[in-house]
This record gives structure tokens, C-alpha cells and sequence, in this order.
């Protein structure tokens, strides 16, 4: 897996309006499956894992595109075009304390129109899989958001456009 961090900044609650960020002329959406830590958690097994877990969301990762893109051609850093001020929308968090959740279907639209449309089941990694993973480099702690990954269908996004998207069993957005 590969990861990258963003601000607290970044947080933005559900419904609120996103100001379309400076330095980008090619600012995305990325519909994600957001899981909520509950437990500390560090240097994890796979059984240990879902003790860690307190619940669910359904997230927004926004995202300059055209900033991302120039970074990755130079192997440089995402920073300026992941951590971004605004640009993490998370929904209300559904307590699901030791779940596994590993199936549901994923739907977002812009302006009515589905872009993403998809099911947890084809996550390339597993919920364990991450959390085992991303605990080997960082101290995992309670209000950690670990956002999943994103189905095909990002694009991007003009002023005044309107997202909603749901996840089957976690909520919307």
C-alpha cells in the first residue's frame, strides 16, 4: 500500500460547501471508505486489528489533480496536491466497534450524474490488510481516519458542483 498524510486542516464536515482551492486549475473528487480507529494500536497483528476499530465513515478526498501529477512526474512529495485545507469531507462517523465491514456498494454523483459506483468488495486491500500494514510505520490512536482508497470514476470538479454519494450500511454524504 501507499499512503499519504493530510492536515487536520483538511477536515471539512459533511454538507458544508468547499471552497475551490488556490494553485489548481484541476481540483477531483475521490469517493473513499473511511475507517475510524478506537484502540491504540502499533506494530499490529491481523487479529489484533479489528479490536482497533470503532467504526465507519464515508469520505471525500479532494484533491489538485494537476499539482499531484507534477510532483509524481519529479518523485517528489504529494503534499501540495493531497494535503490540501478543505479537502477531506467525512460523514458521520457509524460506530462499529470490532466490525468488519467488507462489502457494500459505493455510489457518488456530481450534479446528479454517477461517477463512481463500485462495492467495499473490490478494495484492493483488505481493511486488516491496511491497518496491519500502516501500523508498522505510525502509532495508530483513537480519531486516526484511514481513508481506503477510491474506485474508478475521479474526475474533476467545477465551482459551484454538487457531490453526493453513499456507502450501503456506513451512510452518505
Amino acid at each position: 500500500p501507499f499512503y499519504f498524510l493530510k492536515h487536520p486542516l483538511s477536515l471539512v464536515a459533511n454538507g458544508d460547501t468547499v471552497p475551490y482551492p488556490p494553485g489548481t486549475q484541476d481540483f477531483h473528487y475521490e469517493m473513499e471508505f473511511v475507517v475510524v480507529i478506537g484502540k491504540p494500536l502499533f506494530k499490529a497483528a491481523r487479529d489484533e486489528v479489528m479490536d482497533a476499530v470503532f467504526g465507519y465513515a464515508t469520505g471525500l478526498d479532494m484533491t489538485r489533480r494537476d499539482l499531484q501529477l507534477v510532483a509524481r512526474e519529479k518523485s517528489l512529495p504529494w503534499d501540495l496536491g493531497k494535503d490540501v485545507e478543505h479537502s477531506s469531507i467525512v460523514s458521520d462517523i457509524v460506530p462499529m466497534p470490532g466490525t468488519v465491514l467488507d462489502k457494500g456498494q459505493l455510489v457518488m454523483s456530481v450534479n446528479g450524474a454517477v461517477r463512481q459506483k463500485s462495492d467495499l468488495s473490490k478494495l484492493i486491500w483488505s481493511i486488516t490488510e491496511l491497518i496491519v500494514d500502516l501500523s508498522r510505520f505510525y502509532h495508530l490512536q483513537p480519531g486516526d481516519l484511514i481513508f481506503t482508497g477510491t474506485p474508478e470514476g475521479v474526475g474533476p470538479l467545477q465551482p459551484g458542483d454538487r457531490i453526493e454519494g453513499r456507502i450501503d450500511g456506513v451512510g452518505a454524504i
